[in-house]
């Protein structure tokens, strides 16, 4: 997961924090209408995205070319061609903040692939080789686990892929592993390379998994798992997805869930669905944990050493994944 506002896209980023501020103006002295009718609850086991959690994380830090990294990638595309009706690999190569060759692998399970009404859901599976914000200086260069900030995301769409599979949805639907999200360069160094983060996203926007994909819509995920997360309306997805942002609000106040998805907007980040929003004109938002007094907006433990199993909530990921089943199901 990148940072608030980085200097790498500036420019795009002031002008939707610009947007995000009105819209919150805006929000703050018409609060939205949400329906009261209940949803049918969507078939979720937090156990089992729990589990599938901790199977990434017992491999290690997921940093690209590492046996981890190698180990992680079969586990996903084994278990999702166990659910899935097909699964695509993309591998490529792509040159890190400090000119290091990646070898890197996305990773998309499909369910009903002939259907032409897609949409998909997304979370990034690599994690960060860098505790850059972790409170003792020694750590900074120390791979993470990345349990919140990855795997908690790909947690959740493996137990979709299962829960899909056993009630097969009537559309179509995608589930991308993105790869190469977290290797930007350390907070106490420069690259000078912009968009040094999110290169699996960016190259599936230049190159999907079909030529010419288009999808309806698109969610993702990223650090779904933490205790007592709240979910706001992050500036990014309000700017280019406003409406698909207020249908997934809106179901998770039908699921009881308004507490948790709040109608705060906070300023806009970089992140996966930037890139893929600008380059594929997908609209695409960001369920992403906000919090407020962290210094940084997101989980205190975001990339330190902290982020790891324990940190891992079961409530939260039922939470989020209802709610993404809901959405894939109904769009």
């Amino acid at each position: 997961m990148n940072h608030i506002c980085s200097n790498l896209s500036i420019i795009i980023a002031c002008g939707l924090l610009c947007m995000a501020a009105c819209q919150r103006s805006r929000q703050e002295s018409q609060p939205a209408e949400t329906s009261t009718k209940p949803v049918e609850r969507p078939a979720f086991d937090a156990d089992s995205a729990y589990a599938y959690v901790a199977a990434q994380c017992a491999f290690g830090p997921r940093v690209p070319n590492t046996e981890a990294h190698r180990r992680c990638s079969r586990y996903i595309i084994e278990t999702l061609r166990s659910f899935c009706d097909t699964v695509y690999v993309q591998e490529f190569t792509v040159r890190a903040y400090d000119g290091t060759m990646l070898k890197a692998k996305n990773i998309i399970g499909s369910f009903n692939p002939q259907s032409d009404r897609r949409v998909f859901a997304a979370a990034h599976w690599d994690s960060r080789p860098y505790a850059d914000h972790d409170p003792n200086p020694a750590n900074h260069r120390t791979p993470i686990d990345g349990a919140n900030d990855g795997a908690s995301g790909i947690g959740v769409l493996l137990e979709s892929a299962r829960q899909l599979s056993l009630n097969r949805p009537q559309n179509g639907i995608d589930l991308i592993c993105f790869d190469v999200e977290d290797y930007g360069a350390p907070q106490d160094e420069e690259s000078g390379i912009q968009d040094d983060w999110c290169l699996g996203s960016q190259y599936w926007s230049q190159h999907p998994h079909i030529p010419g994909y288009r999808a309806r819509f698109g969610v993702l995920l990223d650090m779904v798992g933490g205790e007592n997360a709240v979910f706001c309306k992050e500036g990014t997805s309000d700017y280019y997805a406003r409406d698909i942002m207020e249908r997934v609000w809106n179901a998770a106040a039908q699921l009881g869930y308004a507490p948790v998805f709040s109608r705060k907007v906070t300023a806009p980040i970089i992140d996966d669905h930037l890139y893929i929003n600008k380059m594929t004109r997908i609209p695409v938002i960001d369920i992403i944990e906000y919090h407020d007094g962290s210094g940084t907006g997101f989980n205190p433990k975001w990339h330190t050493l902290e982020d790891n199993l324990q940190n891992i909530d079961r409530n939260t990921l039922q939470k989020v994944g209802e709610v993404l089943l809901h959405t894939l199901r109904n769009e």
